[in-house]
């Protein structure tokens, strides 16, 4: 599956452990990456700083369902079971 431009949901639902470029502790659940633009895009998309953890993150139908909306759900839904 390919991302769906101006998505964002994996940039804002789950929690992200690893330090990010102007977050230092992370990024809590529910709470929008600093570096996710105005266009739902990730601004440190090319850059070497940008977390392993992003840049590992697939989309799958599983998690990101047929909209941002349901995406949203669903990984707010997988952040809250794995927490």
């Amino acid at each position: 599956m390919q991302c769906r431009v101006g998505c964002g949901a994996c940039c804002i639902a789950p929690s992200i452990s690893s330090p990010i470029p102007g977050m230092p502790a992370g990024k809590p659940a529910g709470i929008r990456c600093i570096h996710l633009t105005e266009k739902n895009l990730c601004g440190i998309f090319e850059h070497p700083e940008r977390p392993q953890v992003c840049a590992a993150f697939a989309a799958e139908p599983s998690v990101c369902g047929t909209s941002r909306d349901e995406a949203l759900i669903l990984l707010t839904r997988l952040e809250q079971e794995t927490t």
